[in-house]
């Protein structure tokens, strides 16, 4: 089995924010993952997402399929995604529920007299998120030794792309080494929250173009989020910070997590800071609109 790892543990509330800014570079650097407590988001309130998330996800299936994903909002059943696109695997055992910006009434709701409070609660958990997100964006800001406010001064925080994705990956009993509940892939945007029930399963793999890949076992922490930089951010700082392939087992027991994945809004444009190209290394990827990025990796996810 795979060592456990050892991520850095990022304070949101330190006082300290260059000590934490630096801590957050090494994470970034050396895993492309770190922790993040005193976030700001009661217990009370994820634990209410959790109970919400299990409530919808036992729904009949019917029920289900009429909330089906349309707009990138919306349910998505067993088998629908495949992440990793090179598996012969008929798609990833999990099924999901994407609540995209608020603001743009493109989200589907399960009705009140069904699940009521459901629709509260998550908007509720969007907005705490979403402000988590801005206070964390500041802080990977000064860590790559720019102004704390860079994301929103080249628009990435006008209206970010933010959507919680609700996750459930059920046992199947299974034996199968092929399939997974999420196969090996990187996150899209520029950073992504995660908070897990406790049942193991992520795994991350460090040098992805290496072979044979070695997986590596991700412990979730109690009171924390597990932080992962996605491509968008790669893109920003050419490679310095690692948007980390990881993939998810399929798990001996149900197994629950929420995803808050950031992307930057729509029209930002995702170019190499200067602070991380010079004459020997200049831009590995060249600059690409937000939602152009985001349509594509979507469109091979979903085999559109």
């Amino acid at each position: 089995m795979p060592d456990a790892l050892q991520f850095p543990i990022i304070d949101l509330s330190f006082p300290d924010r260059f000590s934490i800014a630096n801590l957050i570079r090494q994470g970034c650097v050396d895993h492309g993952f770190f922790y993040l407590e005193n976030h700001g988001v009661d217990e009370e309130l994820i634990s209410k997402v959790f109970e919400q998330s299990s409530n919808f996800f036992s729904l009949p299936i019917e029920e289900k399929m009429k909330l089906v994903r349309k707009n990138h909002r919306g349910y998505t059943a067993l088998y629908a995604e495949k992440l990793d696109t090179t598996l012969t695997t008929e798609g990833d055992s999990k099924e999901s529920f994407y609540i995209g910006p608020l603001a743009d009434d493109l989200n589907q709701w399960p009705l009140e007299e069904d699940l009521p409070s459901w629709r509260s609660t998550m908007e509720t958990y969007h907005q705490k998120l979403l402000s988590a997100v801005t206070k964390l964006l500041s802080l990977i800001a000064l860590s790559l030794k720019l102004e704390e406010d860079f994301f929103e001064k080249v628009g990435a925080l006008i209206e970010p792309l933010a959507f919680i994705r609700l996750l459930h990956y059920p046992d199947l009993n299974s034996s199968s080494e092929e399939i997974f509940g999420a196969s090996a892939h990187s996150d899209y945007g520029m950073v992504t929250l995660l908070v897990t029930d406790g049942v193991p399963g992520l795994q991350i793999c460090r040098e992805k173009s290496k072979q044979p890949q070695v997986w590596e076992d991700v412990p979730s922490m109690s009171g924390a989020f597990i932080v992962n930089i996605g491509d968008m951010m790669e893109r920003w700082t050419n490679g310095l910070f690692r948007s980390t392939l990881h993939r998810v087992l399929q798990p001996r027991q149900d197994r629950y997590s929420v995803a808050f994945f950031t992307n930057p809004s729509k029209d930002c444009i995702v170019e190499c800071l200067e602070s991380c190209c010079t004459e020997s290394c200049p831009p590995r990827f060249p600059p690409i609109k937000a939602i152009d990025y985001l349509e594509e990796r979507l469109r091979l996810t979903y085999g559109l």
